[in-house]
């Protein structure tokens, strides 16, 4: 197994309430209700501002220019892809990119982001990227079970363009690229003794995706 692997053997049961999260399970069956839809896609705006300042602070606490590079394309695949879909869908709501960015952050939407920024500030760039992976591998595996699931259906389903786009070969390769640098930085940084610690920061990250998903079904903006 690889060190994602074994963090999330590890944290399974915080995986799953995220992975397997009620939201998740509507978003799939198409049950979701739209207001649910539109404050996730609101906050997880708002939620991607802090995840491009974080692997900005990946590029800062990078030692080689590989790891530079690898950040690099996290800050790209946030601010040239991600939030493109997020301005696009929110937009037939007739929200406008200034309307999103000036949007109140909910309490679950900063618990996360400052989270992540934190194991960035105090510690080192494994830390920084273990905080980063449930999110990033996590959507990409999410996104291809459900599209798995959903099969042919996906051309009518009413959040197929969200499925779609984490399910697809760019992001799918995002999620990958991810995956490996974090192998990398575990092969030279990790120790026995400090795999519990890492497996703490991964699970908790874990647990405020979860909660990320609960704000959007019980919050309305």
């Amino acid at each position: 197994m690889d060190i994602f692997d074994r963090l999330r053997t590890e944290a399974a049961k915080d995986w799953s309430s995220y992975v397997d999260h009620a939201f998740v399970r509507q978003l799939g069956d198409a049950t979701l209700p739209q207001a649910a839809f539109r404050t996730y896609l609101v906050q997880d705006y708002l939620f991607l501002i802090q995840f491009a300042r974080a692997y900005a602070l990946a590029i800062y606490k990078s030692r080689t220019l590989a790891d530079m590079r690898s950040a690099q394309a996290g800050v790209a695949a946030i601010l040239d892809v991600e939030m493109d879909l997020h301005v696009r869908l929110c937009g037939r709501w007739g929200l406008t990119p200034q309307q999103l960015e000036q949007a109140p952050e909910l309490q679950a939407t900063v618990a996360y982001t400052r989270f992540v920024l934190d194991c960035g500030m105090s510690g080192d760039l494994l830390d920084l990227h273990v905080a980063l992976t449930p999110c990033v591998i996590g959507y990409a595996e999410i996104a291809r079970k459900l599209a798995s699931a959903i099969g042919p259906r996906l051309a009518d389903h009413p959040y197929r363009e969200w499925i779609g786009e984490y399910a697809g070969e760019a992001y799918q390769t995002v999620a990958q690229n991810a995956r490996g640098q974090l192998a990398r930085l575990a092969a030279r940084s990790m120790t026995a003794e400090r795999f519990p610690e890492l497996c703490g920061l991964f699970a908790k990250a874990s647990r405020l995706e979860a909660d990320f998903w609960q704000m959007a079904l019980v919050e309305r903006l």
